[in-house]
């Protein structure tokens, strides 16, 4: 009798990929003792992306190439858009997959095992950050949960969650209610996370790597390594717009009013200093515990106002 292997819909978001996707899909495809479906959603290209990607899917019936739905303008809109349109039934396991890394052959059987036996509902993984020059780098982001971290940041690489069939509907189902909404957040990694968390979804973040995730002057969010990258995200919380994230998605995911969040939730300068108190629940490195003090205070101070 033939051995039921996991079915897992693997969603793929694509814009002027063509010097890496051809890598990424072949180490998706060769993931062992699971049953892959991988459906592209594409954002117009000018590389010849999608050309390649219909060639690709007309020879490899386990490639589904999503119909034109014009501009997305972000990789979280279009993963808004493969979590809308793609049909869910009949697959075991849901996993976000960027177009420019290469998994590990057993990432998705390692975390589905790890899925199955703990009795959870979500996973992510530490990352081998790699560059063309050789240089690599371990992404840690399996520090142990704080109770709202989930507000403040995601799991880690959205390209490493992998969602159970009962947590990956009923994320699909909250995009859909707020579809006007989910076009404001950058991005969806971290909603999808906070969603999980704030409906009492049981999280892991995997210490192990599960793949190597590709650093290029195209990345819309790489690796935290280096001054430069500590700059562009004090940046994005200075011009207001990590706050004003934070916001949304406390918004969508229902913990406006929670005693927790409605004390600071306007972010003006007395609640920010008071949320700067409550930094040890806030994020799950030391480091950025620290961090999240110091940008609160900051804010208060010199920031720009959060709309």
């Amino acid at each position: 009798m033939p051995v039921r292997h996991p079915r897992v819909a693997v969603l793929l978001a694509a814009f002027n990929g063509m010097h890496w996707i051809e890598e990424q899909l072949a180490s998706i495809l060769e993931q062992t003792a699971v049953d892959v479906t991988v459906y592209i959603s594409i954002d117009p290209s000018s590389d010849g992306t999608e050309n390649w990607c219909y060639e690709f899917a007309a020879v490899n019936p386990g490639v589904v190439v999503l119909p034109p739905a014009g501009n997305f303008g972000g990789a979280s809109r279009n993963f808004f858009r493969l979590i809308r349109d793609v049909n869910f039934d009949g697959y075991d396991f849901v996993a976000f997959a960027d177009q420019d890394d290469v998994w590990d052959k057993d990432k998705l059987y390692r975390a589905i095992h790890i899925l199955r036996t703990q009795k959870l509902d979500g996973y992510s993984s530490n990352v081998i950050a790699f560059w063309s020059s050789g240089k690599t780098h371990l992404i840690d982001k399996a520090q142990p949960q704080a109770s709202w971290d989930y507000l403040f940041e995601a799991a880690g690489p959205g390209c490493t969650y992998v969602l159970g069939n009962k947590l990956a509907v009923e994320f699909k189902a909250a995009v859909c209610a707020n579809w006007h909404q989910v076009q404001d957040i950058g991005l969806h990694d971290w909603y999808c996370y906070a969603f999980a968390r704030s409906n009492g979804f049981r999280w892991y973040t995997d210490p192990v790597p599960s793949m190597k995730y590709r650093q290029h002057e195209s990345n819309q969010v790489g690796a935290n390594v280096g001054i430069n990258s500590l700059l562009m995200r004090y940046k994005a919380i200075h011009d207001g717009w990590w706050f004003s994230q934070v916001k949304l998605i406390a918004a969508l995911v229902g913990k406006r009013e929670d005693p927790f969040v409605r004390p600071w939730f306007r972010l003006e300068r007395r609640q920010l200093i008071a949320l700067s108190l409550k930094a040890w629940n806030c994020r799950r490195r030391v480091r950025d515990k620290v961090f999240f003090f110091l940008i609160c205070w900051a804010t208060a101070i010199i920031g720009k106002k959060v709309e």
